[in-house]
């Protein structure tokens, strides 16, 4: 089995999908791994970094590409990609499977069984191979550097000659794993957190980690794999005005709402920013999918009544070295879900194989990611 790993082309991503100890064992258990020259350097990972573990290092994305039963990458292939792959190859990827209804198409068409990893069912037996939490990991606790990097507040209480300095005030909204690590990392830097969720269920988390829990009566969102859902439009008011109420005196605002395959939830209106502290910052990490601060500005950071929103995107990407050791790793379990004696052995009746595969034998396969394409081409 050949095992390929090409560099990754995107602007703004420096990851790699597979680091020296992966290809370590994957090399040892039978398989043939190839990784573009320079595909980890970006992370920190040297090609003799990756020689010394047996992979062989390849001079271009067509070498590198030839042949491959497998292709591990981050972001989603590029047509030309697609075209170099052999009919029959299995993609592994964050494919954007919901919003890229043309790439999609073009996998399909290519005869790719392509494995998105985001549709990765959210179950516990799929929790080692869970690359949307391992990155959200990453992105809250950046989220945090970048709050404490924009405000003109120090985090921590100071007792100096000087006087007292007060600790700063941060909130979170939304208390999923991206959240949960944001909170986790205000404290240790000795911020006063507080955090809201729809799903009253996190609420012992939060607490957990020394924040309080913004409650609003009434509204419970609950949806599948523990995600959040659409709200009705009375509880998205009531949840605006609880927000409304505790923005006060905020001096770092988190925003981490997203919903799967839909725009993020606008959380912070123009008028909710009118209200905030001169010099707060907004770290909107929903920006990639229209934000949750009025405002953001994909990719950019904006002034808005004096509030300072950031609508960065892919910060993961920002911390390679640590981003892709857990890539990586989700990928070494979900290949041995795949494979059997270093082989192919796809078991279409296991969940996490099933519901995680987008493409297969020039179809799509994915009802969800079929519903979504059929929903497009009619509107």
């Amino acid at each position: 089995m050949i095992v390929s790993v090409p560099k990754e082309t995107r602007q703004d991503e420096s990851r790699v999908a597979l680091t020296p100890d992966v290809v370590k064992r994957l090399a040892g258990g039978g398989a043939t791994v190839r990784i573009e020259q320079g595909a980890g350097d970006l992370a920190g990972f040297p090609d003799g970094a990756y020689s010394k573990v047996g992979a062989e290092i390849v001079p271009n994305v067509e070498a590198v590409l030839r042949d491959a039963d497998v292709v591990v990458k981050v972001q989603p292939p590029t047509d030309n990609e697609i075209l170099l792959l052999k009919r029959g190859a299995v993609l592994l990827a964050m494919l954007q499977p919901f919003t890229s209804p043309d790439l999609v198409s073009k996998l399909a068409q290519q005869g790719v069984t392509a494995f998105g990893m985001e549709a990765l069912p959210r179950i516990t037996r799929a929790q080692s191979m869970d690359i949307l939490s391992s990155m959200a990991t990453v992105a809250g606790y950046k989220a945090v550097l970048l709050g404490a990097g924009a405000t003109g507040k120090m985090f921590p209480m100071l007792t100096t000659a000087a006087g007292t300095i007060v600790p700063a005030r941060l909130l979170v909204l939304g208390a999923g794993v991206a959240g949960l690590q944001a909170i986790a990392t205000a404290r240790r830097l000795g911020a006063v957190v507080s955090a809201f969720d729809v799903r009253p269920e996190v609420k012992e988390q939060v607490e957990s980690l020394g924040a309080d829990f913004v409650e609003v009566e009434g509204v419970e969102a609950s949806g599948e794999g523990g995600y959040a859902k659409e709200l009705t439009e009375e509880q998205h008011n009531k949840e605006l005005e609880a927000i409304t109420k505790a923005l006060k005196d905020i001096d770092v605002v988190i925003t981490t709402a997203m919903i799967p395959g839909k725009p993020a939830p606008l959380l912070i209106t123009a008028e909710m920013l009118k209200q905030m502290k001169p010099g707060a910052v907004v770290v909107d990490l929903a920006a990639e999918t229209g934000g949750n601060c009025y405002g953001t500005e994909a990719g950019k950071e904006v002034v808005k009544d004096g509030v300072k929103i950031l609508g960065l995107l892919n910060l993961p990407a920002t911390m390679p070295t640590d981003a892709s050791r857990m890539y990586a790793r989700n990928m070494q379990t979900f290949l041995q879900q795949i494979t059997k004696d270093g082989e192919l052995d796809l078991d279409w009746e296991d969940e996490v194989v099933k519901g995680t595969c987008i493409t297969h034998e020039g179809n799509v396969v994915h009802e969800v990611v079929k519903k979504a394409m059929n929903e497009r081409s009619q509107t």
